[in-house]
């Protein structure tokens, strides 16, 4: 004989808190919603990282320091960021670590190339 039912009916909760999360937190949680999409597609990334770090890239240092006399660290930034994708990929780490190493190693190369150029 239960008379009084002190459980609320969640269709009266208020909903307005929903927009108050930050948005760096939305967006991690679209990189991750994307990230998993791709799960099937892990081959696929693991190549394409690998034609952008052999083609885009790993001529990078070479312009760098024969044309604005850059110092040897783009060199070895460029290498760092090289294995550490490919033995990512090739340890078999899962799609969220492969898209955010390639994701990093491209914003390192701009941020270098920004660097050494203006």
């Amino acid at each position: 004989m239960s008379t009084l039912n002190t459980a609320s009916n969640p269709t009266w909760a208020n909903h307005a808190d929903d927009r108050s999360e930050s948005s760096a937190l939305n967006l991690w949680a679209k990189y991750l919603a994307y990230a998993d999409s791709q799960k099937e597609n892990r081959t696929l990334w693991f190549f394409i990282s690998l034609m952008v770090h052999g083609v885009l890239f790993l001529p990078i240092p070479a312009v760098l320091m024969f044309y604005y006399n850059a110092s040897i660290t783009v060199l070895i930034i460029t290498m760092v960021c090289f294995f550490a994708n490919f033995i990512a990929n090739m340890g078999g780490a899962g799609i969220r670590t492969t898209l955010f190493c390639f994701a990093a190693s491209v914003i390192i190369h701009m941020v270098m190339i920004l660097a050494v150029v203006f």
